[in-house]
């Protein structure tokens, strides 16, 4: 679905779309949801920095303990070394579908302090949301089937960037 090369262009365009509405980079600050939404954000703030000439902070948010679907775990990995209080947070995540890691991460993030907004920003929207909450930045909406699984590929995990369906009969469409 997307190459390292589809995935660059769309985080150029996305840090792009998040300037614009945000009139640039004041106040802005970027949380990664972790695992593969927090590589994804880095790059998002980095683009952002770049573009604005001004840093853009960027954290890691683990929203394992705020799941309500599943075990709770004893560890978190959670890094928000910035003040979000009255700030816009960028919540990053690399893939939404039912929408119950957003509503977790939101959970999380607000244990730091009453950010102003809270704007989400997904690598790819998949659809069958189980909860009403809507990307304002969207890379790639894709039509899959319940079944269907979206495989996301960060260089910093897993060597390579791509972006790949896996239909629900384990088959692989590019």
């Amino acid at each position: 679905m997307l190459d390292a090369g589809d995935m660059r262009r769309t985080l150029g365009r996305m840090a792009h779309e998040i300037l614009e509405a945000n009139q640039g980079a004041v106040d802005l600050v970027v949380v990664g949801v972790l695992r593969r939404g927090w590589p994804i954000a880095k790059r998002l703030a980095f683009l952002m920095t770049q573009i604005e000439g001004t840093t853009v902070p960027c954290g890691k948010l683990d929203a394992r303990a705020y799941r309500d679907d599943r075990p709770p775990v004893e560890t978190d990995e959670t890094e928000i070394p910035f003040e979000v209080t009255g700030k816009t947070v960028i919540l990053v995540d690399e893939v939404i579908y039912t929408a119950r890691t957003v509503r977790a991460a939101l959970d999380g993030l607000m244990r730091f302090g009453r950010p102003r907004a809270v704007q989400l920003a997904v690598l790819i929207d998949r659809g069958y949301r189980e909860l009403p909450i809507e990307p304002n930045y969207c890379g790639r909406k894709v039509i899959t089937e319940k079944g269907d699984h979206i495989v996301v590929k960060v260089n910093e995990y897993d060597g390579a960037d791509v972006v790949v369906l896996e239909n629900g009969h384990g088959e692989t469409e590019a």
